[in-house]
């Protein structure tokens, strides 16, 4: 196992993750913004350079951290080799068993083995599954006109409105939760419109992985075209930063992705994948 800390060879992998699009989406959002600052204190792990079969990004092992927080403790994965992966995964030097985290990837494989790995080890694994949509040049996305009068007010998110998202996302709820979103509204592009009041009423923001999560609009402010608009604006944002524009959708969420094929959003082939891994130490200690 080897951590990768030479800006060239980061260089050099954002480089050779882009020949693998778009299985390896995942990771080269993670290694963009190493890249690019390394707000999110992320790093790489590889088992072999410069011939590698597996990368992992994962926190800084030195970076503060909260062993419930699985938001922040995210993993993201993507391999040439399944048993590469397995032997990474495997190694306890790579990943934090003894914490409450998750890993994300976009490839076949990924739920058998990290179950294979987690069961020797007494961790419970659950999985999501999203459809991974792209839009290849947010650039030609038409820019949208509301109707309204006066027009809505378009700023990025503030840290105060971590609480409001965390209220509103259907994994939040927790401390834990509103405290990474405030910590990605401080770290990575995001796009509002606010109220009157000065007050969001529909959102967009991006993750650690460069990815568009959370656009939400409130139940009474729905049907406007707002998150079409909030889509477009903070696609745009993204890849006039170098970023790919890059989202995933629940497949019931049928509003969403006729949204999304009316904005000729790219359906990818390959699903995202999001495994929340929980010692089963901690689940009896819950229940206590």
């Amino acid at each position: 196992m080897l951590v990768l800390n030479c800006s060239t060879k980061l260089q050099i992998l954002e480089y050779m993750l882009m020949k693998n699009f778009p299985e390896s989406l995942k990771v080269y959002g993670a290694v963009l913004n190493i890249n690019r600052g390394n707000p999110f204190k992320k790093e790489v792990v590889v088992d072999s350079w410069p011939e590698f079969k597996v990368v992992i990004s994962r926190r800084q092992k030195e970076a503060e951290n909260d062993d419930l927080d699985y938001f922040t403790n995210a993993y993201a994965v993507f391999y040439k080799d399944l048993q590469a992966y397995r032997e990474l995964l495997e190694n306890p030097e790579t990943i934090n068993w003894e914490q409450v985290f998750q890993i994300q990837g976009l490839q076949d494989g990924l739920l058998e083995t990290s179950k294979a790995v987690a069961s020797s080890k007494c961790v419970d694994v659950k999985q999501s599954s999203f459809q991974m949509v792209f839009y290849p040049n947010p650039d030609t996305l038409p820019d949208v006109k509301l109707l309204q009068d006066p027009a809505p007010k378009l700023a990025s998110l503030d840290v105060s409105h971590a609480s409001l998202l965390n209220e509103t996302w259907s994994r939040g709820g927790s401390e834990q939760c509103r405290r990474y979103l405030a910590n990605l509204i401080c770290s990575f592009p995001s796009a509002c419109i606010l109220d009157e009041g000065g007050h969001p009423i529909s959102w967009g923001l991006t993750d650690q992985f460069a990815t568009m999560i959370h656009n939400y609009t409130l139940p009474e402010h729905r049907r406007k075209g707002y998150s079409r608009l909030i889509t477009t604006v903070l696609a745009k944002k993204l890849h006039s930063r170098g970023f790919p524009a890059q989202g995933n959708v629940l497949q019931d969420n049928l509003p969403s992705i006729s949204m999304l094929k009316s904005m000729n959003a790219q359906f990818l082939p390959c699903h995202f994948i999001r495994l929340i891994h929980t010692p089963l130490w901690f689940l009896t200690t819950a229940s206590l």
